[in-house]
C-alpha cells in the first residue's frame, strides 16, 4: 500500500469524527452520543484431500444522535489451501451521516481496500451522498444511497484516478431480542466507462449466546469487472465466528 493513501484515509476519518462533535444536537440541550461497539472474529479449518484455513476479524463502532450517525469498520482476511495463501485482505470504511429529515439524509464516506491476491495494492473511495430510509421502525430499517465517488486505486501495478456513481441499499431486520439479520449492497459504475464496475454485497445472521457473545455467520460477495490481469472478478467468502460488544 502506498505512503499516500492510507494518511488520506485517517484524515478522513478524523475529519467524520470532528463533524460528529459539531451541532449533532441544540446547544441547550446537550446530548452525548450513544454507541454500538462490537469486535468479531472468525475461523474456518478443514483437513483431508485439501487442507485450508480462513481467519477473519472485524471491529465495529456505530455511533447515533439525534440527527446524525458514525459508522467506522475495519475487516481483515487471511486464508490458505495446501500451504498457499488464498486471501489476504484488509479494508477500512467510515461513514457520517446528517439528517434533513425525518427520512432523507446527506452522507460522506471513505473507504479504503488492500487485497494481495486480487492484486489490489490500494483502493481509496471518497464521495458524498444522499440516502432515504423508506422503512424505519423497531424491528425493519431499509434505505437507499445515491451519490458519487472519486476512486484512487493500484491494480495490477497501474494507477489510476476515475469518477463513479454510487448506488447503496441497506437492509436490517431484528427478528427477536435474540436474533437479527441484515443485508447490504453497493455498485459503483466509473461514470465514463460503464463497463468497469465494483459491486459489494454482504448478507449476515446473528443470534446471541449471551448478553455480550454472538454467533454470526456472513457471506461477502466482490464482484469486480474489470480486475487485476491474471485474477478473476468475482470473490466470494463465506465466514462464521463469535462477536463480542463491549
Amino acid at each position: 500500500m502506498t505512503n499516500n493513501a492510507l494518511p488520506l484515509f485517517i484524515a478522513t476519518i478524523a475529519i467524520n469524527f470532528n463533524l460528529s462533535g459539531q451541532d449533532a444536537i441544540p446547544d441547550d440541550q446537550p446530548r452525548p452520543w450513544s454507541w454500538e461497539r462490537s469486535a468479531s472474529a472468525g475461523l474456518t479449518l478443514t483437513s483431508g484431500n485439501t487442507e485450508t484455513a480462513l481467519a477473519s476479524a472485524d471491529l465495529l463502532f456505530d455511533g447515533k444522535a439525534d440527527t446524525a450517525a458514525l459508522t467506522l469498520g475495519l475487516n481483515a482476511v487471511y486464508g490458505t489451501e495446501s500451504s498457499e495463501t488464498t486471501a489476504q485482505s484488509l479494508r477500512g470504511y467510515s461513514q457520517y451521516n446528517r439528517d434533513f429529515s425525518e427520512k432523507l439524509y446527506g452522507y460522506l464516506r471513505a473507504d479504503l481496500l488492500h487485497d494481495d491476491i486480487a492484486d489490489v495494492d490500494f483502493r481509496l473511495t471518497l464521495g458524498p451522498g444522499v440516502g432515504y430510509t423508506s422503512i424505519d421502525t423497531e424491528s425493519t430499517q431499509l434505505s437507499f444511497e445515491l451519490g458519487g465517488a472519486l476512486i484512487y486505486e493500484e491494480v495490477g501495478g497501474f494507477t489510476d484516478t476515475y469518477g463513479s456513481a454510487r448506488l447503496g441499499q441497506t437492509f436490517k431486520h431484528k427478528i427477536n431480542d435474540r436474533a437479527r439479520i441484515w443485508q447490504t449492497a453497493e455498485i459503483l459504475p466509473q461514470v465514463d466507462e460503464l463497463d468497469n464496475f465494483l459491486l459489494t454485497l454482504e448478507v449476515g445472521i446473528e443470534t446471541k449466546i449471551t448478553e455480550k457473545l454472538s454467533l454470526r455467520v456472513v457471506v461477502q460477495d466482490r464482484f469486480d469487472n474489470e480486475p487485476a490481469p491474471g485474477r478473476e472478478s468475482n470473490d466470494l467468502k463465506l465466514i462464521s465466528g463469535i462477536s463480542y460488544s463491549f
